[in-house]
């Protein structure tokens, strides 16, 4: 995955995620709009989208933050 899929995937999860979405419904919307793109793929972009957007909005890169670790966490057991 280049730079500018993992930017745009990056902006997708910070338009749609809230405070209520699961990780599972947060993958569902995101592969909506980038079909190809993996589970790994999508915790890399958050993480990405956390570091980008952390001081623009504190909620959502939270959220982000509680997404991408436990995708981690799943991905690594």
């Amino acid at each position: 995955m280049n730079a500018s899929e993992l930017q745009a995937i990056g902006d997708t999860l910070m338009r749609l995620v809230t405070p209520e979405m699961t990780p599972k419904e947060l993958v569902k919307a995101v592969r909506k709009v980038h079909p190809n793109a993996k589970k790994k793929d999508i915790a890399r972009a958050a993480f990405h989208a956390i570091i980008a957007n952390a001081d623009q909005d504190l909620g959502k890169s939270r959220n982000l933050q509680a997404f991408a670790l436990a995708e981690r966490t799943q991905q690594a057991e």
